[in-house]
């Protein structure tokens, strides 16, 4: 299924393509040989003094891993998510090597993710990133060590048939998309609305 976004100005086609399915294919099985692209895209990501503070765990549906990443995620995402090929949760590095907080593990998280959704769509994958987890269940199932924190939760698979989904999810799946206007997000010289404009 594609929903291109509908831009106010030409944009590379990839991000326009870009959007989160929750109607993922239950018979799809994504190889080691699919998903490794989607890893090394994420690898290649920038990150703040080349920190690298990513780290992904992820499971193939019917695999013990899968089942450990699913009972992670809230009941709403798991209706949908139990149909993803691969399940992941991403977590970031918190500290960094001199001890210091690492207050752009966030940031340089989102980028590799960011890096890995481009390479999924372009490879005509579906894929999906939410917050709706528990991440010290995550850290207790997965084993992250203690200067890390889960971030994301991610579901890859194949686009599926929205009749699968619950009619709340179906809503959401054909809904057309929207977006701020730029006016409401960028703002030469002042804040975005402010009294200076």
């Amino acid at each position: 299924m594609r929903k291109p976004a509908p831009t106010a100005v030409p944009i590379l086609p990839v991000i326009a393509e870009r959007w989160s399915p929750r109607a993922f294919d239950p018979e799809a099985v994504l190889t080691a040989e699919e998903l490794a692209p989607l890893f090394e895209a994420a690898r290649w990501a920038p990150s703040s003094a080349n920190n690298q503070p990513w780290r992904y765990v992820y499971g193939h549906r019917g695999t013990e891993a899968f089942d450990r990443l699913l009972s992670c995620l809230s009941e709403g995402n798991r209706d949908y998510c139990r149909r993803a090929s691969v399940l992941v949760i991403a977590a970031t590095r918190t500290v960094r090597d001199n001890g210091k907080p690492n207050f752009h593990g966030g940031h340089d998280l989102g980028l590799s993710i960011g890096y890995m959704l481009l390479q999924a769509v372009s490879n005509g994958l579906a894929i999906h990133p939410m917050g709706g987890f528990d991440d010290e269940r995550a850290r207790e199932l997965l084993g992250i060590p203690e200067h890390f924190a889960a971030w994301t939760a991610i579901a890859i698979g194949r686009y599926g048939d929205p009749a699968l989904l619950s009619e709340r999810h179906r809503a959401q799946e054909t809904a057309p998309r929207e977006r701020l206007p730029v006016s409401a997000i960028a703002s030469e010289g002042h804040w975005p609305g402010s009294a200076l404009e």
